[in-house]
């Protein structure tokens, strides 16, 4: 069963679709950064960290706006990949392109929280 969510979006979940789908974009741009700098930015922990949140994100929005009946469990497990990204992009908190991918994890995973929907 599937509810159609597009006349009936929370401001959560509107706020939600707004920071995944800025996470996912600035998660893309900054891996393509950090193929550019080498060396510690190629961390497989680090990468990997970034292509699971960017590709979460997008599930998550897509949840979202379909009405999926797992909105509410999707976004609880973004928030949490969300954090974890946030924690591998932190280890280089000297370069400012890698502290702004964290807080827009940090902003997705807060966004992410505070949706309640779903089973």
């Amino acid at each position: 069963m599937m509810m159609m969510m597009t006349e009936s979006l929370t401001t959560e979940m509107q706020n939600c679709i707004n920071a995944t789908t800025e996470c996912h974009k600035i998660c893309l741009e900054t891996m393509t950064y950090c193929m550019s700098q080498g060396g510690k930015y190629m961390s497989a922990n680090l990468i990997s960290a970034m292509r699971d949140c960017s590709e979460f994100c997008m599930i998550c929005t897509n949840m979202l706006i379909s009405g999926s009946l797992f909105a509410g469990k999707t976004c609880a497990l973004c928030a949490e990949i969300c954090d974890r990204c946030a924690l591998a992009c932190e280890t280089i908190s000297t370069d400012k392109k890698m502290t702004a991918c964290a807080s827009a994890c940090r902003n997705c995973a807060e966004a992410c929280r505070g949706v309640k929907v779903g089973v």
